[in-house]
């Protein structure tokens, strides 16, 4: 009965961006470099006045150009977004840079060169990075402090919005794979399609739905960190109960280990923030410019499930500059793939869709 590792996916599937390698992929960007480099550090006010470190580079024949801000998807990452050998954050930024467009991308807090801690960040305390970030390049006279975007993926693509629903200063938004629905459902829905993918029975996909649906439920029935601890192994082992009530054989797989490891990282600062968390009230905020890109085999953030749903709320915000698109063949990671399926990250020798990138360069020129 193929369905234990779907369970245990809970945070591994949205994790998968903090497995590193040290193969240099054939899309790395190498030298020499036609623009400028520089290393940079800034400070978050808001959060310890931690010290945040990155890279900014900027073209070298264009005067005072737009400015975006690369922001990572879940999990701890350095400014290159490095995982499985490939940096695309890197080829991202290779790219725009090339093309007229400055880049400031950077090490996440409590990674590489950044200070703080990461392990007891939430998805808003990641948003508050970036706030940091366009309070730094407001203050640099080599780009248009007019003209400074945002760049998010997966996660990223939350933050993106969560940020620009309140600053002005957010010229531009480009959800990579960024999701319209609720964390709960993410979570969900990409376990569904995983698992099918895996091949695991109907029998087990429904199993684990309605497992994780009483785990969430318990997790929002209480707000004392302590307290849910209690309330989700409380609920959990009263739904194991009922399964050997039933003789269900799903009973056996409701053990100690698992209801243990689900307590834990359901207690966590950031999976608490993360499944609690909705794009809705932040998208129908959201007045600027905004590219929406999906592939059609991304199997963590569902296309058909997130892009109706951010069209829905960007069209209540009354935003009259909305391009959603919906890349064919490209994985969560915009790698040209044959399922999409997580397995395959680490085969494919692209790191980041050429396509993709001319969407992204083309898109921002065509407005500034």
């Amino acid at each position: 009965m193929r369905f234990y590792k779907i369970i245990t996916s809970i945070v591994i599937l949205l994790l998968m961006s903090s497995i590193k390698a040290q193969t240099t992929k054939q899309q790395t960007p190498k030298a020499p470099f036609n623009y400028s480099i520089k290393e940079v550090t800034y400070q978050n006010f808001k959060a310890d006045s931690i010290t945040l470190s990155g890279t900014l580079t900027i073209p070298k024949d264009v005067k005072n150009p737009a400015v975006a801000i690369l922001i990572n998807g879940s999990g701890a990452h350095d400014r290159d977004c490095d995982i499985l050998g490939h940096k695309p954050f890197w080829v991202i930024a290779d790219h725009l840079t090339n093309n007229g467009i400055a880049v400031l991308r950077f090490d996440e807090r409590g990674t590489a060169k950044s200070e703080g801690d990461f392990s007891q960040a939430t998805t808003y305390d990641l948003a508050s990075d970036v706030e940091a970030g366009i309070d730094f390049l407001k203050t640099r006279t080599d780009i248009n402090t007019s003209k400074i975007g945002l760049i998010g993926h997966s996660e990223g693509g939350l933050i993106a919005p969560i940020v620009a629903s309140t600053n002005n200063d957010v010229a531009f938004i480009i959800m990579l794979a960024g999701p319209g629905v609720k964390g709960q459902e993410v979570l969900q829905s990409q376990s569904k399609k995983i698992a099918k993918l895996q091949g695991v029975t109907q029998e087990g996909i429904d199993f684990n739905y309605q497992l994780t649906t009483v785990a969430y439920n318990a997790l929002y029935s209480e707000n004392n960190t302590e307290k849910q601890k209690e309330v989700i192994e409380t609920k959990l082992k009263a739904f194991k109960t009922k399964l050997e009530e039933e003789k269900s054989p799903f009973a056996m797989y409701v053990n100690d280990y698992m209801i243990n490891q689900l307590v834990s990282q359901l207690t966590n600062p950031w999976m608490q923030a993360f499944i609690k968390s909705d794009p809705k009230p932040y998208l129908e905020k959201t007045k600027c410019p905004v590219l929406v890109l999906n592939g059609t085999k991304d199997v963590q953030i569902l296309p058909e499930i997130n892009l109706p749903e951010i069209k829905k709320h960007l069209n209540t915000a009354k935003n009259k500059d909305v391009t959603i698109k919906e890349l064919k063949d490209l994985n969560h990671l915009f790698q040209t793939a044959k399922t999409g399926s997580i397995s395959e990250y680490s085969t494919i020798k692209e790191t980041f869709s050429t396509t993709a990138l001319k969407t992204m360069s083309d898109w921002i020129n065509n407005r500034f």
